[in-house]
């Protein structure tokens, strides 16, 4: 992996990639850019393509500034006391909500992911977002259920949301809508 400073795109940061097949660009939440691209691809070749990928690169920059100016703010001293509100509930109320509903799972993890509410491994290790914290109870819970669930089915598949689905008394889509109005914050210090 190197960084590169492009006169044009800003800060790229390349990565050789066993499993790339073809060049990959991304733009990240901060605007920087992500380029992956396989063995047989020289860096100056993944640049070029970059390159001719600027228009995209300007849209994208656009529509994820304009997203953020949507998206609530919080604290560094904020997001501490969160963490400690969250080690202090979470682990309870994940216990409750196992017991009641008969699942087993191997740990718990909080952390300050930004990129998803929680996850389930293949191992049944539930990793939750502290920022779970900042969501009605109902919603908290319904996050809580759904990786539960995964630890009986690792994917989204019928018998996965049936399963949910009769968690949450049949409130599964309803949840899932009012869930996509909130947005983990952006973190201002």
């Amino acid at each position: 992996m190197s960084h590169v400073s492009h006169p044009k795109l800003g800060a790229i940061e390349c990565i050789r990639s066993l499993r790339n097949r073809s060049i990959r660009l991304a733009v990240r939440g901060d605007g920087t850019l992500r380029l992956s691209f396989p063995l047989f691809t020289s860096r100056r070749e993944a640049i070029a393509f970059a390159e001719r990928k600027a228009e995209w690169i300007d849209n994208t920059r656009r529509r994820i500034a304009q997203r953020q100016q949507c998206y609530p703010t919080i604290s560094g001293s904020e997001v501490e006391k969160m963490r400690k509100d969250a080690k202090r509930a979470i682990p309870e109320l994940v216990a409750r909500l196992a017991d009641a509903g008969g699942f087993r799972y191997k740990s718990l993890r909080i952390s300050k992911a930004r990129t998803r509410w929680g996850s389930c491994s293949g191992e049944n290790v539930i990793s939750l977002s502290l920022f779970v914290m900042l969501l009605p109870d109902h919603l908290r819970e319904f996050i809580i259920l759904h990786e539960l669930c995964h630890t009986r089915y690792h994917n989204h598949s019928e018998a996965f949301h049936r399963l949910l689905n009769e968690c949450v008394g049949g409130r599964e889509r309803e949840y899932n809508r009012e869930l996509k109005a909130w947005h983990i914050p952006i973190i201002k210090d």
